[in-house]
């Protein structure tokens, strides 16, 4: 008896945690943008005003104005001596 409660509340942590993943995920579109502090990097201003901090921008996007729409999720634990921006981890990117 007491097996089954353990493996049925093993399973629904295992499927809690796979669609709390998924929402985290968030998509915006926004321009890229050189930000000339800390010896400057390159950042996303969504179009709706946030600022982006991202920790994985390929070099292929890193291109001062170019519109993009981005898939991210944000970096929590992660630390940027830019001190600009909320600080997010892009899972997919395409130029707009």
């Amino acid at each position: 008896m007491h097996f089954r409660f353990f493996y049925l509340l093993i399973c629904f942590a295992i499927i809690s945690f796979i669609s709390c993943e998924d929402d985290d995920k968030l998509k915006q579109t926004g321009t890229v943008q050189f930000i000339e502090l800390e010896g400057g990097f390159y950042g996303i201003i969504s179009d709706d005003g946030n600022k982006f901090d991202p920790i994985n921008l390929d070099s292929e996007f890193r291109v001062d104005g170019l519109r993009v729409e981005f898939e991210y999720k944000k970096a929590n634990g992660q630390d940027s001596f830019h001190m600009w921006g909320t600080i997010i981890e892009i899972i997919s990117i395409r130029k707009i």
